[in-house]
């Protein structure tokens, strides 16, 4: 689940999106190691099983257990793991140091995922090779799956089952996030696309509600944030690292000098 990206000083997490995986976050991690040791989740289901409950409780459980030997830590997360990164941070608010959501709202109630599960379920499956998947999805996209997928004897495939993300995704249209959000402490950074997948307004609300949070709008962007503007992205989030309280003191990895259980 949780697997060293190497670095030094205090640890910083990072939680990818549905379907996507860990090395969806390999084109950030080399400037992301210079602000601590970096961590990167998979997530359950996710190239690996799936838990039997898929409530967002169960996944921060699992997160909770991988992360009990960290006492201090920044968290960046991405769509569906920039929710489990702050009901974490809301659960275990003397951990978290810092916390970067991008592009996630608490609040998706009467949506469904009926029609994006019958696309997936439709795709040409497995792809025969790179081009076919970047071809299929376009450049951003097909790199994103190609991050995630697993290559097999037959090409790349899914790397977990339509079902499970469908429920996973079922689950936040059935309820709402906005209490775990009030309960984040930390200094938050919530980064929204111009073309965002959230609810109009949610994202700068969130920024409103929160005790310490900062609120930016990426233009040109869509949902995948930090591959389709980088340079943006990067911008904004060492800026926001970079003005944690005691970031200088972190860096020189004083928290962290222990080894760390692969898991």
């Amino acid at each position: 689940m949780l697997r060293d990206e190497g670095g030094s000083g205090v640890p910083v997490i990072l939680l990818h999106g549905l379907m996507g995986g860990p090395d969806t976050w390999r084109r950030q991690i080399p400037w992301l190691r210079d602000h601590g040791r970096v961590f990167t989740v998979r997530a359950a289901g996710h190239g690996r099983p799936a838990p039997a409950d898929l409530s967002t409780e169960a996944f921060v459980d699992e997160l909770s257990t991988a992360l009990a030997g960290f006492d201090s830590l920044v968290l960046v997360g991405h769509s569906m793991g920039a929710l489990h990164a702050w009901c974490y941070a809301a659960r275990e608010p003397g951990r978290v140091r810092g916390l970067v959501v991008e592009d996630m709202a608490p609040d998706f109630r009467g949506r469904t995922s009926d029609a994006w599960a019958a696309v997936i379920r439709a795709w040409p499956h497995p792809f025969a090779d790179e081009d076919a998947v970047r071809a299929y999805f376009g450049d951003v996209a097909g790199q994103y799956f190609l991050d995630s997928f697993e290559r097999g004897d037959d090409g790349w495939r899914l790397h977990g089952d339509v079902d499970t993300f469908q429920a996973i995704s079922d689950e936040w249209g059935r309820r709402e996030f906005w209490q775990q959000w009030r309960d984040v402490r930390a200094p938050t950074l919530v980064l929204e696309a111009e073309h965002t997948v959230t609810p109009t307004g949610q994202m700068r609300e969130m920024a409103v509600v929160a005790a310490d949070s900062r609120y930016e709008l990426i233009d040109g962007a869509g949902h995948l944030i930090h591959d389709e503007r980088p340079v943006e992205y990067r911008l904004a989030v060492e800026n926001f690292l970079r003005a944690l309280p005691g970031e200088r003191e972190l860096a020189t990895g004083r928290l962290l000098d222990q080894p760390v259980r692969e898991q």
